[in-house]
């Protein structure tokens, strides 16, 4: 069982770079759930031209963070920096996504998600993740995935 990550630096651990990248501060992160923080710049692509983040962004700021909790054991324990970073994760399905208020410029997003679900075979995991984004207190974003997540050489 691996032991829980605190203030991981998840940039190390995901594909995806500026201006893609969604979710910038892991406070948290265990073998069943994860936190993520993201703060809403005004040079993110994903936002609306009344400066609000679309439904786009909101969805992709919720998929980084989830696959962060199965996209972790790919990796050694020592890993921190990610040097080890072969791994690539698809959305299938978005099994429910409810979007109740789109937030804008300067606020901070804390999204968490928990793990369902998951299927290992060999080098590839299937699995369904429920994620939850938060701005203050209040909910924003409610929804889950399917996720195919796999090694490459």
């Amino acid at each position: 069982m691996k032991q829980a990550r605190y203030d991981i630096n998840i940039k190390n651990f995901l594909p995806h770079r500026e201006p893609m990248l969604m979710a910038t501060v892991t406070p948290y992160l265990d073998e069943d759930s994860v936190v993520t923080h993201f703060e809403i710049r005004g040079d993110c692509i994903f936002l609306t031209s009344s400066g609000l983040l679309s439904e786009t962004g909101l969805i992709e700021n919720a998929a980084q963070a989830s696959t962060a909790i199965v996209g972790q054991s790919y990796f050694d324990d020592e890993d921190l920096e990610g040097a080890g970073n072969s791994v690539v994760g698809y959305i299938s399905a978005i099994k429910k996504a409810e979007i109740h208020e789109l937030p804008k410029i300067n606020e901070l997003l804390v999204t968490k998600a928990r793990l369902v679900s998951r299927y290992d075979t060999g080098s590839m995991s299937i699995c369904t993740i429920s994620c939850s984004t938060f701005r203050n207190d209040d909910l924003i974003v409610d929804c889950s995935f399917n996720f195919l997540i796999h090694e490459v050489e």
